[in-house]
């Protein structure tokens, strides 16, 4: 057997704390949606007010399907929110039309992190999909003919998943630091209640450790098939 019981056991401990983090942040969003925004503002216009602050007009706001789909594309210039941050008048949607937001400051301030993550998506979306079959194929061959060509197979899988484990970690201080920007400019433009702010900002908490549970989970992930590989050289 190519792996081990200890990959199923890893696979489903990832996949357990991924699930409770997702479900804890969908509960908080459900509560936060509760809290209607006494200045009135929808989602997109607490977006749209948050880029006119910082001078930017060359981003639109636009509505897209989905539910927590809201992301902001470099490419095209949009932030893109899902149908109910778009139109809701809530701590949530103020919540997570500002930290989308946040990445359009990032982009237009020319934030390094951001510049660092954006040039390794091409190499991740190559990256992510040929790493886990390169092992597998790998280790398959090592252990069928027990030859040097499954060893560097599987080498060059491990450093290719090496990639999208750092673009996890570098996915982390651009997430903290659009929920920071949004947080600093809710506050500063009083644009929320005490209340409203405590539930926006741990909104933003609860998302941003959806990233931490991936990045973590990635490189338990690489840690494992680290030691499969070099076990096997081994053996």
């Amino acid at each position: 057997m190519v792996f081990g019981l200890e990959y199923y056991v890893l696979i489903g401990v990832i996949a357990l704390a991924s699930w409770a983090v997702s479900a804890r942040l969908k509960a908080k969003f459900e509560e936060y949606s509760k809290i209607h925004l006494r200045n009135g503002m929808s989602g997109a216009e607490i977006a749209e007010a948050m880029l006119a602050d910082h001078g930017i007009y060359d981003v639109r706001v636009i509505s897209t399907e989905g539910r927590l789909t809201d992301h902001y594309n470099p490419a095209d210039k949009t932030v893109n929110l899902s149908a109910a941050v778009y139109s809701e008048r809530n701590a949530a949607a103020a919540a997570v039309a500002a930290h989308e937001v946040g990445h359009a400051v990032q982009h237009a301030k020319a934030y390094a992190m951001l510049q660092l993550r954006s040039s390794l998506v091409p190499m991740v979306n190559v990256s992510s999909q040929l790493s886990q079959w390169l092992i597998f194929l790998g280790l398959i061959i090592g252990f069928a003919a027990r030859t040097g060509i499954g060893f560097y197979l599987a080498l060059a899988g491990l450093a290719l998943m090496a990639i999208t484990v750092a673009f996890s970690f570098i996915t982390l201080p651009v997430e903290y630091d659009a929920s920071n920007r949004a947080l600093a400019w809710l506050k500063n433009k009083n644009m929320l209640s005490q209340q409203e702010y405590a539930g926006a900002e741990d909104a933003l908490k609860w998302a941003a450790r959806t990233y931490v549970v991936a990045a973590i989970g990635s490189l338990a992930m690489l840690l494992y098939m680290a030691m499969r590989i070099l076990g096997s050289r081994r053996n």
